[in-house]
């Protein structure tokens, strides 16, 4: 299916970039911000990543994350299912503590009272010297091995960005505004498990379809299960949902 040769493109074009971008996207600068009183790059697109949930859920995920290119990569390596339930709260034991500690810093600080997006970044670019490259490396290294051990396990266990668009979803579904999501056609489905097998998150998708609901914190709407069920039971909607 074309739109998912365009999905990969965009994801793995995205990992290959993330030399240039990571200082955006990073846990550590944020905090180190926050404690000066500046809004840095990493808050801009934390901010942007929650506002544009609320109407595309976690659509970055599944097409624009450079980590999940990395990810989706080691499919060749491994295609083991993620364990979900209880274990996709691993991420928020690491990281509320994280925003909270974000939030007092700031406080501390006397609130936020400049705006440098390209804090601690002057180059523009991340990996700019040989020290960072060790960083770089490091962080890589330790998202490799954990993709190694199953499909998208850091977007499971690890990723800090990951609860931005998982609240903004929360919020869009709660006040149920037209927004990207999927639906399915219980009728449809003849029980192939097409779905089951291809969902880069490990998710339980044709049980999803024969409750009526498509919702799920952890889906990332990469649109995989359209593009693999046989019957087309499971499509991609932008309307208001009952």
């Amino acid at each position: 299916m074309a739109s998912q040769k365009v999905r990969k493109i965009g994801i793995l074009t995205s990992f290959l970039l993330f030399p240039v971008v990571m200082n955006y996207f990073s846990p550590y600068l944020i905090v180190e911000s926050a404690a000066l009183g500046i809004i840095n790059g990493s808050f801009i697109v934390f901010v942007i990543l929650f506002l544009s949930s609320l109407f595309i859920g976690r659509f970055w995920c599944g097409w624009l994350c450079p980590v999940g290119g990395l990810q989706e990569a080691c499919f060749m390596i491994t295609d083991k299912q993620a364990a979900g339930g209880n274990y996709n709260l691993i991420k928020y034991a690491i990281w509320v503590p994280w925003l909270i500690i974000i939030g007092i810093l700031a406080f501390l600080a006397g609130s936020y009272t400049q705006i440098n997006f390209f804090y601690n970044t002057e180059s523009y670019v991340s990996i700019d010297e040989p020290s960072r490259f060790f960083i770089y490396y490091i962080i890589l290294g330790s998202i490799f091995i954990l993709a190694l051990t199953r499909k998208r396990a850091f977007c499971h266990y690890g990723c800090w960005i990951a609860l931005f668009p998982i609240a903004g979803q929360k919020i869009k579904n709660f006040f149920k505004w037209p927004s990207y999501h999927l639906e399915a056609d219980p009728s449809k489905c003849k029980l192939c498990k097409n779905c089951d097998k291809a969902c880069p998150m490990s998710l339980n998708v044709s049980e999803m379809v024969q409750s009526g609901s498509m919702e799920n914190t952890e889906c990332i709407l990469c649109g995989t299960c359209v593009a693999t069920c046989p019957q087309g039971t499971i499509e991609t909607a932008w309307r208001w949902r009952n």
